[in-house]
């Protein structure tokens, strides 16, 4: 490697630091004290979980600057930059926009060909499955990210104990700079990639459990993407109900109980009793969150998570195609051609 800097671009989908993002600082402080790392941070104003990679085309994007101090990076916000003050650790840019949006705009607007890699992250809750990616900010930024042809990480801390215990926080960075490291000194290859035959992505999940304090670790695992599924997302939402207990960085990210669902009382009433078409989020993730281990896919994401092991799931920045379908020739690609009679 060069004796240069590594320029790295950090983003989340959880916004500046407080109750719903409380990650974000600590890996940053990491990466430049104990990586040396030159990191530019371009993050969402407000939370803005499970909104995958969606761009805001109609909106003007407009941005404020944001001064963390130690030690938990709570801050000033600024409309103009300014010299830091004493107690001040950066200057970050906080953008109106989704996560993919900040990551774009960081990219080629900000600081373009200023960055050499993009780390999301690490969002409050796992972001392992089809059904958390498909779903996902923090992916949706490296998603985004790397289309533009940079290499991306997507970094998750998967919530396990309830509420989680503050001393497994620092031993998670510790863990996720150790593998953002790695990884981006022995990147992976694929000839499908967009960069370079490169690996696209990496979506890397940390579950936040007590053998992070041991001297053994957590095991690492090379997955992939357990492709599962969910059902209805939404319930009928009445003026009577009481305020949800959902975080707002998604229903992966609760420091409550382990049941996700909102209750809306004894029985919920029926739409043609509501008046209003109200609906509100308030999924039933516990078969996604503690499925039996069996029923989950060996070597997968997911089964990693359940075994409080690491997974590093090497991504495409496409929607998958079964099978590897490589046409070499003509002839090749006619035999792909649909013999339908009108």
């Amino acid at each position: 490697m060069s004796s240069k800097k590594l320029r790295v671009l950090l983003t989340n989908d959880d916004g500046p630091p407080g109750k719903d993002s409380p990650y974000i600082y600590g890996l940053y402080r990491h990466l430049t004290r104990d990586l040396c790392w030159d990191v530019r941070v371009v993050i969402p104003s407000t939370q803005k979980s499970w909104i995958g990679k969606a761009y805001q085309i109609h909106d003007i994007i407009s941005g404020k600057y944001y001064y963390p101090r130690d030690p938990d990076g709570a801050g000033e916000v600024s409309q103009q930059p300014r010299p830091l003050k004493d107690d001040e650790v950066a200057e970050w840019i906080l953008l109106d926009g989704t996560p993919a949006t900040c990551a774009n705009i960081a990219l080629h607007n900000l600081y373009p060909e200023e960055i050499d890699l993009l780390i999301s992250g690490p969002n409050h809750g796992r972001n392992s499955s089809a059904a958390f990616a498909l779903s996902s900010g923090t992916i949706g930024a490296a998603l985004s990210s790397s289309l533009s042809r940079l290499r991306s990480i997507a970094l998750s801390y998967g919530i396990v104990l309830k509420p989680t215990p503050t001393t497994l926080i620092e031993p998670a960075h510790l863990l996720s700079s150790k593998i953002v490291r790695h990884l981006w000194e022995n990147w992976g290859e694929d000839e499908g990639g967009l960069r370079n035959g490169e690996v696209d992505l990496y979506n890397v999940n940390i579950p936040l459990i007590n053998d992070l304090l041991t001297e053994e670790g957590l095991p690492i695992c090379w997955t992939h993407m357990w492709r599962n599924s969910y059902g209805s997302l939404f319930k009928v939402h009445t003026p009577r109900e009481a305020a949800s207990p959902m975080s707002a960085a998604g229903p992966d990210a609760l420091d409550g109980p382990n049941d996700v669902r909102s209750s809306l009382g004894e029985k919920e009433t029926p739409l043609k009793d509501l008046g209003n078409l109200l609906f509100k989020f308030a999924p039933d993730m516990q078969d996604l969150i503690n499925p039996a281990l069996s029923t989950v896919p060996v070597g997968s994401d997911g089964w990693a998570i359940l075994k409080g092991w690491v997974s590093v799931t090497p991504i495409r920045a496409s929607f998958a195609e079964p099978g590897e379908q490589r046409l070499q020739s003509i002839a090749d690609v006619e035999q792909q051609v649909w013999k339908v009679k009108l």
